[in-house]
């Protein structure tokens, strides 16, 4: 057992779109993201999703409605919901996700992350 620090951990790495791991507990892993830019339209088909801002502030966009997220705010997408997160300019996220999760969901693409990085 050890401390995590967030802050810490963020200044490892600069590449967005591409979570870290920094811990697991209970079948989840937790997750540490830079993200700018658009995303690809997404579900998790049997997951949901926790987004936490750190840093910055998130545009999720469903199909029916858009939802911003600022620093230190959480927001639960329930599993099979298509969504596509937007960030106009860099933000830090926190993620739980379960540990066989594919970052972008049912959709394959070239930023798809098969095995996210410990950090």
């Amino acid at each position: 057992m050890s401390v995590i620090n967030i802050q810490e951990k963020f200044k490892l790495f600069s590449d967005h779109w591409s979570p870290k791991k920094v811990g697991e507990l209970n079948g989840q892993q937790i997750l540490l993201a830079k993200i700018k830019g658009e995303f690809i339209w997404h579900a998790h088909e049997h997951e949901d999703e926790l987004f936490m801002i750190i840093k910055g502030s998130l545009l999720l966009e469903f199909r029916d409605k858009t939802v911003e997220l600022n620093e230190g705010e959480i927001y639960i997408i329930p599993k099979g919901v298509e969504h596509k997160p937007v960030a106009k300019e860099e933000v830090h996220v926190l993620l739980f996700e379960p540990l066989d999760i594919k970052h972008t969901g049912n959709v394959l693409a070239d930023i798809t992350v098969e095995t996210f990085e410990n950090i």
